[in-house]
């Protein structure tokens, strides 16, 4: 399998560095393992909650073209709740595609996971092993809806979970900016020129006799030597003389305390802890998602997507700037629209990669009314509304600067379209000679990109046409890749191209003979001797 180029379904295809993929995610992870192993930062992911009435991926191992496009005309498959392996095919459905993200993260990376009381349980399970127990950092609750239900039988559900596992112990979530209210018990009351200050208590909780280096005397403001009767210091003598030459232990405003305090100046306070509650008011609720989404797209064509709100609060958790995003259970894409939100607020440039199964909208939807065929387009379109969206919005605060203030650059607002499909190169039967193994419906740029792929380099590379002494050639990322597929392959053109000093050259195998091979050879290997590396020449 591999994913073609869809340039007209695009925005801005030429210089944008997001990915909008369609396809059975299964797949699509299996093909982005070569371009995206450990280089994907922070990976958001909102699967079927496997309630019984939600869509179900029903993976067939053995042919995943055909199962993919079997899936993608199922509209609202589900997983009866009447079958003995209700929750058995959930998991055999999630494991697999869990196995691969991990193997996409950056060591500092981390997966968040949203999930309701259904499956949170053997989520929680299947991602212990996956990732390891000890690499698992919280399961956030998030008030999802914010007024009672009295039509349910027993409590009514107000939250959600979000699960949260890292990579590994590399991984450091982002602290978040002070408040005011945290920064209300910071006072100043004996005027320490260095600003507002809390103390920290000087006093371990270990023994003397547990901790018997740290037990020593100390000598307060009013000449008293002073001793804890049971438990240790919190530091040694050497640091102890530091911070009192420092002025940094208070003794309380006459000298007087029984033990002394360390100062803790606001001016060196780092962030806050994030915490593991999301109040609806923080993040946002279902009502607000469902909401944002009719506001771009005109109408609601979608039940219960995520707001941007709560998206915002992954990203400010877990991202940096310039990373990579995934949600590969994208819906409609609110992943995307956050990321360009926050691009455009803190110039961090992250780029996103959604993917998403062409899943078909039932006849009778709102969205189908609307004039969408599945999901994808829905998510597509998404993208192109907030995006222009969001460009409007920063032209015009550029419009209202201050004096002296820059004005703001509007972020990447384009996403390159691919589309999983079976491989454009035909592979022969036994015994038969294929001249062309370039299947007649594949363009130049679906070879690229499937050569791209097996050569493990990004797909969001620029791609342009270049002229090789009149003959037409491609070049990926200035030299990353140059493609030959056309005819009129000779000595001129390959020292033309050697001259680019490529480091990976693909050439149709129908274009060459013998001796345009041995010239190859030749032109190349001048290449390696100048430049002291190898260049990678594949036919196919």
């Amino acid at each position: 399998s591999t994913l073609r180029p869809c340039p007209e379904e695009s925005v801005n295809w030429d210089e944008t560095e997001n990915l909008y993929i369609e396809g059975d995610n299964l797949e699509v992870l299996k093909l982005l393992q070569h371009s995206y192993h450990g280089r994907v930062k922070l990976i958001y992911i909102d699967p079927p909650y496997n309630t019984g009435h939600d869509f179900v991926y029903k993976d067939k191992f053995g042919d995943t073209i055909e199962n993919y496009r079997e899936q993608a005309g199922l509209a609202g498959q589900s997983n009866s709740d009447a079958s003995g392996r209700f929750h058995s095919d959930w998991c055999s459905m999630m494991y697999p595609r869990l196995r691969l993200a991990r193997e996409l993260l950056t060591d500092d990376g981390a997966i968040f996971i949203s999930i309701d009381d259904n499956e949170s349980r053997n989520l929680r399970i299947l991602c212990d092993e996956i990732f390891g127990e000890f690499n698992f950092k919280s399961d956030i609750s998030w008030q999802k809806r914010y007024t009672r239900s009295n039509n349910t039988v027993d409590f009514t559900t107000v939250v959600e979970h979000v699960l949260v596992y890292a990579k590994s112990d590399e991984f450091v979530v982002n602290l978040l900016p002070r408040t005011e209210d945290a920064d209300s018990s910071y006072t100043n009351p004996d005027n320490d020129p260095r600003g507002p200050w809390m103390t920290a208590s000087f006093v371990n909780p270990a023994t003397k006799e547990q901790r018997p280096n740290l037990t020593y005397p100390l000598k307060a403001p009013d000449g008293r030597l002073v001793e804890h009767p049971t438990n240790a210091w919190k530091r040694s003598r050497e640091e102890y003389e530091k911070l009192e030459e420092d002025g940094l232990l208070w003794w309380g405003a006459d000298g007087s305390a029984p033990y002394p305090r360390v100062k803790l100046f606001l001016n060196e306070a780092r962030g806050l802890t994030p915490i593991n509650l999301w109040s609806h008011e923080y993040a946002g609720n279902t009502d607000q998602g469902g909401a944002e989404l009719k506001s771009l797209l005109g109408s609601k064509v979608f039940d219960f997507p995520k707001p941007t709100q709560f998206l915002r609060r992954v990203l400010e958790h877990a991202s940096n700037p310039g990373c990579i995003i995934l949600d590969f259970f994208s819906g409609t894409a609110g992943m995307a629209e956050a990321i360009m939100q926050k691009n455009a607020e803190d110039g961090g440039g992250c780029h996103f990669i959604m993917v998403q199964l062409p899943e078909e909208c039932d006849s009778r939807s709102e969205a189908a009314k609307e004039g969408y065929a599945n999901v994808c387009e829905i998510g597509k379109e998404r993208i192109r509304r907030a995006g222009a969206k969001i460009a409007v919005e920063v032209e015009e605060a550029n419009r209202q600067l201050r004096l002296g203030e820059e004005p703001k650059p509007v972020p990447d607002i384009g996403f390159r379209v691919l589309k999983l499909d079976e491989s454009g190169i035909e592979r022969p039967k036994p015994g038969e000679l294929l001249l062309d193994v370039v299947k007649p419906d594949r363009s130049d740029e679906d070879i690229i990109f499937e050569m791209m792929l097996k050569w493990g380099l990004e797909l969001t590379l620029p791609i342009e046409k270049v002229d090789a002494v009149g003959y037409p050639c491609y070049s990926v990322a200035c030299g990353e890749l140059v493609c030959c597929l056309a005819d009129g392959l000779n000595m001129q053109v390959l020292d033309a191209i050697a001259d680019m000093e490529p480091r990976r050259v693909l050439m149709l195998d129908r274009i060459l003979d013998d001796t345009t091979k041995l010239n190859a050879v030749q032109a190349f290997k001048r290449v390696e001797e100048k430049t002291s590396r190898e260049v990678e020449l594949r036919t196919v």
